[in-house]
């Protein structure tokens, strides 16, 4: 089962992570200006309210999922009842659309779950993915504040202080490494274009189990109402 994440907040995220913070600094040291490196920041934290957004996406989705399937097990017993009802009063007919209609809502069930799965999966991976933003954010803060420290102390005649900035980098590795666990898994599937014959074949067989759990269904409230 895969997770599939927006495209567009995945190539996002990887290119934000992947860019080298001394870049940022070199060019800060170039043009003696911070601006360059207060935009980064500034792009970080658009993508953090982006992958909020998504993250927000995802669990409305695994909620309404939720709902739906609570729902459907409330009509569920209703058809039951119904069947049940209609054998009584001699129905078979009805009571066999009952219990189809009843296994196609518990089909519903099955892929709601897969539903609920797969956000709760995303949430997961965007939850890390703003892990792995909000520290490289912190690097680039440090790296900024550093930069102001070795600018103020240059106009003051000194030259210590910009050298810490030339030690973040050996933060990026922890910011990638929780990129790498955010992004692992995620991605979408192929599928090949199956044969026709074969395509309806088993079309044809999933007819044929949906009409003999009608068949054990109805044999079972029949049973029931004769017991009774």
């Amino acid at each position: 089962m895969e997770v599939r994440v927006a495209e567009s907040i995945l190539v996002r995220v990887r290119r934000l992570l992947s860019a080298r913070i001394e870049d940022s600094v070199d060019a800060m040291e170039r043009a003696n200006n911070d601006g360059v490196m207060r935009e980064a920041i500034r792009e970080v934290d658009r993508t953090i309210d982006a992958v909020r957004g998504d993250q927000e996406r995802a669990m409305t989705r695994r909620l309404q999922a939720a709902r739906q399937t609570e729902m459907i097990a409330r009509k569920v017993e209703e058809l039951t009842a119904k069947a049940r009802f209609a054998v009584d009063g001699g129905r078979d007919d009805l009571a066999e659309g009952a219990l189809k209609r009843q296994i196609d809502l518990e089909q519903q069930t099955s892929n709601l779950a897969d539903v609920q799965d797969l956000a709760r999966e995303e949430e997961a991976k965007l939850d890390e993915s703003l892990a792995a933003l909000r520290g490289r954010k912190a690097q680039m803060q440090e790296a900024l504040a550093a930069f102001e420290i070795a600018r103020a102390d240059a106009s003051m005649g000194g030259d210590g202080g910009f050298s810490q900035a030339r030690h973040v980098e050996h933060k990026v590795e922890q910011a990638e490494a929780a990129f790498d666990r955010a992004m692992s898994g995620a991605g979408g599937v192929g599928f090949a274009r199956g044969d026709v014959g074969a395509l309806n074949s088993v079309a044809e067989i999933d007819a044929m189990q949906k009409n003999a759990s009608v068949a054990q269904r109805l044999a079972a409230l029949k049973q029931a109402s004769k017991a009774a």
